[in-house]
């Protein structure tokens, strides 16, 4: 099975929402979650979804999959407290709907929804064969390295650089038994799943993704998605 697991455990204190979860919020009358969730929803490679969601938003995601018909969205779980919890919530639940059967996870961003059927199907394919598959893009601007955000400590040559972007895609055994070995062992501070993978000894491997996938997390992110939207509508609609 393939199996996509999404974390939208985030408040969105950066997006100056107020009460509404970032990943809420609306673009012409869809919430951000649901374009992602279309996106893999409409893949003929994903099997099932599963959401780690913030708990007291469950009931209104629930009426949103409804809403709008989305039936490979087969468990809604709560969030942790930080991403890893989340994440480990979600894998768990994508393992009691894999049961037995040897399975890809791809571990992907609520609010990062300008992800495309090509990145998903390169992802699969990598993990089948290579294991994973690491979404990246390259980096197109000098990176600075400092100390003390005071001074420039070492410059690095952008050529040798990529950023990092989801998903993030793992056997679904592997990046479980990581999560609970790190449990076990105190480690709560990843900053994601490939990093994690990375310190337990992984050799990863990067697919390259598009430029714009990115994660909306200020306003600026926000009216970035919008003018993305807005292209890729009047592409279809004059064809250009």
């Amino acid at each position: 099975m393939n199996i996509a697991v999404i974390f939208a455990g985030g408040i969105g204190k950066r997006m100056n929402s107020r009460a509404l979860p970032k990943q809420f919020l609306k673009l012409y009358g869809k919430e951000i979650i649901i374009y992602t969730l279309e996106h893999f929803e409409s893949h003929k490679e994903i099997d099932a979804i599963v959401v780690a969601c913030v708990e007291e938003w469950i009931p209104f995601l629930n009426e949103l999959v409804d809403k709008y018909q989305l039936k490979k969205v087969k468990k809604i779980v709560s969030g942790g407290r930080t991403g890893q919890e989340s994440i480990y919530h979600g894998l768990k639940s994508a393992k009691e709907i894999a049961g037995d059967e040897k399975s890809i996870v791809l571990i992907h961003d609520g609010v990062r929804p300008l992800i495309n059927e090509k990145l998903i199907s390169d992802c699969i394919k990598s993990t089948e064969e290579k294991g994973n598959a690491i979404t990246a893009v390259p980096a197109i601007e000098t990176i600075i390295c400092s100390e003390n955000k005071n001074t420039v400590s070492k410059m690095i040559d952008r050529s040798e650089c990529m950023l990092a972007r989801a998903p993030q895609c793992f056997l679904l055994d592997e990046i479980l038994d990581n999560h609970e070995r790190a449990i076990r062992e105190n480690k709560f501070d990843f900053i994601d799943s490939a990093s994690m993978m990375l310190h337990y000894g992984s050799q990863l491997y990067l697919v390259e993704g598009p430029v714009e996938n990115i994660k909306i997390t200020t306003p600026m992110d926000y009216y970035t998605f919008k003018a993305m939207v807005e292209a890729d509508e009047n592409s279809q609609l004059f064809g250009v």
